[in-house]
């Protein structure tokens, strides 16, 4: 049998079952708006933790990741910090986001801030800046999973079918199971894209070096450049691995497809393992692509896109079966993370937009029919921005983790009782501030002084929100007893009832 068609047929095999796991998803779905959005509430430890890791690592960490070690070296692992950040950020602030969601029935990131700041407008602002600065993930993840079928069959299969076809597939699933199949899916998603990674990068190390230590030293030696800071290229300077530590940590975080996922724990001390054991994960997982991209750059030091190292690796090196194997963990991979965007912006648009001020009044199985059909709508819009190229949404990718990032000072405002109240002016202020400052940081001039656009576009924010909300009426008291209230009931407490 010719290695295509092994690699193909493998990754077709683990398709099928997410599609049969997404159809036994739906015999156990009750006709609930709450089932379907947030999995009723009752997502356990392991369940959690699996589909956040693996919504967390996208197509990047594994085939992205490989090559960014590859072109900047070791850098990366200093700007890993933030897999240990986003332990602690969702230790502290996720399980007070799970109490807010348990006591007040929150669905989307919108609600929390818009009833706390007693606002329609934070509700819309922050419902765009959700769906703007995710949406565009689904291109950059499908194109991602269009190229690993791709080159999986050869080029038998071309991008551009190749991208419908698993659009078709991850939107298909959560149309019918609703986020317990996109749950269900994750956890397998999430252990094989591990497995993969690691089986991948450790055969590649014993068959081409003789082991991940003699990679290494040869490493050193051939490319000591590789090894050291700021990289072959400059590019990790101390304000840059500084900005990516917080954009890839808060700026993921306080994305509405991580946010959701709070609301949907069965208690807060599951939210509370999730945060101290997430990072052993996220950080381990950056172990074997630094294998792949160090020992890339020696044995195909000429690559045209680095990017692409992993799986031009193991067709050179690799056997048929374990190369189709792994490939389909690159999809678990790119799949987890799509079908997690998809089902985010479905939740946003239902909730906060239809809802809210299209129809307010319907059935459960109305809001199901329209969150299925913007499914629908998102996959159309997830295929042409993945067939087509257009300048400035290369641009608005770059703001993603940034942009999410401008909705901190507000969740910080509600999460952390204080006597200095943040409010709906400041909010707004700053939101706008910090979206203009992203702009001339990241665009205009980019990052000015060597610090990240993103810090820049943060430090404005905070600076315009607590400025603004010195001098502009604050949540009435009976609002910030309420929500403050039941955040120091839920530290000093415990989980409420």
């Amino acid at each position: 049998m010719e290695p295509w068609v092994i690699s193909t047929g493998l990754i077709f095999l683990y398709l099928l079952v997410t599609i049969v796991l997404g159809m036994v998803a739906n015999k156990r779905m009750s006709v609930d708006l709450e089932d379907f959005l947030l999995y009723g509430r009752q997502a356990g430890f392991v369940v959690m933790y699996l589909t956040v890791v693996a919504t967390y690592h996208s197509a990047f960490a594994f085939l992205g990741s490989g090559g960014f070690f590859y072109t900047h070296g070791i850098g990366f692992w200093a700007a890993g910090a933030w897999t240990i950040l986003v332990g602690a950020i969702t230790y502290v602030i996720g399980s007070r986001i799970w109490a807010l969601g348990k006591n007040f029935s929150y669905i989307t990131p919108a609600d929390l801030l818009a009833d706390f700041y007693e606002s329609d407008s934070v509700r819309i602002v922050t419902a765009v800046v959700s769906v703007l600065f995710t949406i565009l993930y689904i291109q950059v993840q499908a194109q991602g999973l269009g190229y690993i079928l791709s080159v999986a069959s050869g080029d038998r299969i071309s991008l551009e079918l190749g991208t419908l076809i698993l659009l078709v597939v991850a939107a298909g699933y959560l149309i019918v199971g609703g986020l317990r199949a996109v749950y269900w899916t994750d956890v397998i998603q999430g252990i094989w894209m591990y497995i993969a990674v690691w089986v991948g990068a450790l055969v590649l190390a014993f068959k081409l070096f003789g082991g991940p230590v003699e990679l290494w030293k040869r490493v050193a030696t051939e490319r000591p450049d590789l090894l050291s800071l700021p990289g072959p290229e400059g590019f990790f300077t101390p304000g840059m691995w500084f900005g990516m530590i917080v954009v890839l940590s808060f700026g993921i975080v306080f994305q509405p497809h991580l946010m959701i996922r709070y609301y949907t724990a069965v208690s807060g001390r599951t939210i509370k393992w999730l945060g101290a054991t997430t990072p052993i994960y996220l950080m381990t997982l950056y172990i074997p692509a630094a294998l792949v991209g160090l020992g890339g750059a020696l044995v195909m030091p000429d690559i045209a896109v680095p990017d692409r190292i992993f799986p031009e690796m193991l067709f050179a090196y690799a056997p048929a079966w374990l190369t189709g194997a792994i490939l389909a963990g690159a999809t678990a991979a790119a799949m987890s993370t799509l079908d997690s965007i998809l089902h985010s912006n479905m939740t946003v648009l239902t909730r906060d937009i239809y809802q809210r001020y299209v129809r307010t009044n319907a059935t459960p199985e109305h809001y199901i029919l329209i969150g299925r059909l913007i499914v629908v709508l998102l996959l159309g819009i997830g295929y042409l921005l993945s067939v087509n190229t257009f300048q400035f949404l290369v641009v608005l990718v770059s703001f993603s983790g940034s942009g999410a990032l401008q909705l901190m000072p507000a969740v910080l405002g509600v999460c952390f009782p204080s006597k200095r109240l943040t409010t709906k002016a400041g909010v707004l202020a700053g939101i706008g501030v910090g979206l203009l400052t992203l702009y001339l940081t990241l665009v205009a001039y980019p990052h000015p002084l060597g610090l990240h656009g993103g810090v820049w576009g943060l430090l404005a924010n905070f600076v315009v929100t607590w400025s603004v909300s010195r001098f502009t009426a604050a949540p009435t008291p009976a609002t910030v007893a309420r929500i403050h209230g039941a955040v120091e009931r839920f530290v000093y407490e415990g989980d409420p009832v």
